[in-house]
């Protein structure tokens, strides 16, 4: 659709600074939204012209509840200390990042070439939109989740936007207040941290809130298993929802059949297209720190798989399945609930620490046959594919590794993700590494269909001006194997002050087992800073410049997010 709209794909040079000199194929292909004059703020960022979320619902106020609002208050306004940047919500709140109100299902103008007749279905994308203005410290991972779901049928586009009503959110939307502690922006100093666990706990005593039935937000991922959808974050039990024919998103509830009442579940469980079956895990501050566990196909979980050979709490967001093995992460983002008390953030970077990775037989029943392998300087946050190759002798996963991880809690800006493949000999338990692109990349995805098994293409964002996603860039993975170099095949650029999300792939005939593994499209949520319009586009997956054939303007701005999934209408028409 290059020939469809000169201004949308007029040519603009953005890039994001390579850090490896590595020899790229194919040459970027760079488009940009319709241009209009930007209002800029003192702080140099764009500023969002829509108003800021209504506060609504009913407000349950009482003396006690005016207490400790008032208390909460008190902490933020004098105990609180100058905000850092990466919590200070007047910076991670700024232009696209600002939260924006629910939006019922609304009609959307396709405004340019024609919706694919495989999209019939709904691209579903989480993330943080706080309910509320913050008062105090803000982090841009603590808001509360909202889904973005744009539904397809017959070539026409239904948007809506819904905050998943975790109890969380519908508690403080009926106090009029927002009472749960932020797991990234609380610890600023001891005494706040003292001050608000002290209010934390008068909530709890008094029964305003029952932290038994969840804290999370539930702002990170949207999965399909088990006959549901389900929004999910790591620090709580998945919520399931519906979409409506008519495109409203309706939360369920939280999802307590895959945990205790105080348990969590991962961001991002892995689904078998095969077997229908999900493998998921939880990580904890105390013993075990990793917990492993199955969903068969009909939804039910089964017996859990303790890690105790894991030796000290850290980050595991994310993690990759093959045929026969589950591969986790031991990192350097290490947690240390202690620090809390020295008035110190709980997650932080240990340089000291050597990273591992650590292998588990998928079907395991016990941990006695996993083992760990170190791997030096290895920190992944997102895995985006494994399987197994040499009969099994081989384990290939692909990652993006941070570089410059002590920057990874403060300063993503000063982070690079370099995408790597990572090679481990079942046998002899050495691994090999070599990167694969020399451009920022991460949220990669790759065909569903693939999932844990041998992936030739997968398609990642490119990152640039810090959390941004400039543009996506397709990597033939096949080509990792010899010393070719960078294995982009394929990128393009949304253009100047534009910026998207993870991409999705979709398949064209996701029923057809002789389709080739990169034929469909891609689609996405844009935003341009310059007009704050937000557009969905659709881009040819086999093109060789991933050509846009669709174009949707979309009724109302969407935020810069986190992941998402197109889920189709036979699946939509399946959910339980």
């Amino acid at each position: 659709m290059d020939t469809l709209s000169s201004s949308f794909l007029q040519k603009n040079s953005i890039t994001s600074p390579p850090l490896l000199h590595l020899h790229s194929k194919t040459p970027t292909v760079r488009i940009n939204l319709n241009s209009k004059p930007k209002i800029s703020s003192s702080m140099g960022t764009t500023v969002h012209t829509s108003k800021q979320p209504k506060i609504t619902g009913k407000k349950k106020q009482s003396l006690l509840t005016n207490l400790f609002n008032s208390l909460d208050d008190l902490v933020c306004k004098f105990i609180d200390p100058p905000h850092r940047p990466s919590i200070d919500p007047k910076i991670v709140l700024s232009g696209n990042f600002a939260p924006v109100d629910e939006l019922p299902p609304t009609a959307c103008e396709v405004e340019e070439g024609s919706l694919p007749q495989c999209l019939d279905g709904a691209y579903i994308r989480n993330g943080p939109n706080p309910q509320f203005t913050p008062r105090g410290p803000h982090h841009l991972f603590d808001g509360d989740g909202m889904l973005h779901s744009i539904k397809i049928s017959n070539g026409k586009a239904t948007f809506c936007s819904r905050f998943v009503k975790t109890y969380k959110y519908r508690v403080e939307r009926d106090i009029g207040f927002p009472i749960v502690i932020n797991y990234f922006s609380a610890y600023t100093s001891l005494l706040a941290t003292m001050a608000r666990y002290t209010v934390a706990i008068g909530r709890v005593l008094s029964g305003q809130y029952d932290f038994r039935r969840g804290t999370g937000n539930a702002n990170t991922s949207v999965a399909h298993f088990g006959g549901k959808l389900f929004a999910l974050c790591e620090s709580d039990l998945p919520y399931a929802f519906n979409q409506t024919p008519g495109g409203d998103i309706i939360t369920l509830g939280r999802h307590e059949p895959y945990g205790a009442p105080l348990e969590s579940m991962t961001a991002h469980p892995k689904v078998d297209y095969e077997t229908g079956e999900a493998f998921a895990f939880r990580h904890n501050i105390q013993r075990p720190y990793l917990t492993y566990f199955r969903i068969n196909p009909d939804g039910i979980k089964q017996p859990e798989v303790k890690i105790f050979s894991k030796k000290q709490a850290s980050l595991v967001h994310d993690f990759a399945i093959t045929k026969n093995y589950a591969i986790f992460p031991d990192s350097q983002i290490v947690i240390r609930p202690a620090e809390i008390i020295k008035g110190n953030q709980p997650a932080l970077v240990d340089p000291t620490k050597v990273a591992k990775l650590g292998i588990i037989p998928r079907y395991a029943e016990d941990e006695k046959e996993m083992w760990w392998i170190e791997v030096p300087g290895l920190n992944f946050v997102h895995a985006v594919n494994a399987w197994e190759e040499d009969g099994g002798d081989t384990i290939v996963m692909v990652a993006p590794n941070v570089l410059a991880v002590e920057h990874v809690m403060e300063r993503l800006d000063m982070t690079h993700s370099l995408m790597e493949r990572i090679e481990i000999n079942v046998k002899t338990k050495m691994v090999t590494r070599r990167p694969m692109a020399a451009r920022c990349l991460d949220f990669a995805v790759i065909n569903p269909a693939y999932v844990g098994k041998k992936t030739r293409y997968m398609y990642a964002a490119i990152l640039s001006a810090g959390p941004k996603m400039a543009g996506v860039a397709k990597l033939d993975l096949s080509l990792s194997t010899v010393e070719s170099g960078d294995c982009t095949v394929a990128s393009r650029l949304y253009g100047s002050g534009c910026y998207g999300g993870e991409p999705c792939f979709v398949s064209r005939e996701p029923d057809n087992p002789t389709a080739e593994e990169d034929d469909g499209y891609i689609v996405n949520y844009i935003f341009n800073e310059n007009t704050q319009e937000s557009k969905f586009i659709v881009m040819d997956a086999k093109s060789p410049n991933l050509e846009i054939v669709a174009i949707v303007k979309l009724p109302q701005r969407v935020p810069y997010g986190f992941h998402g999934m197109f889920v189709r209408e036979c699946d939509l028409q399946k959910l339980q």
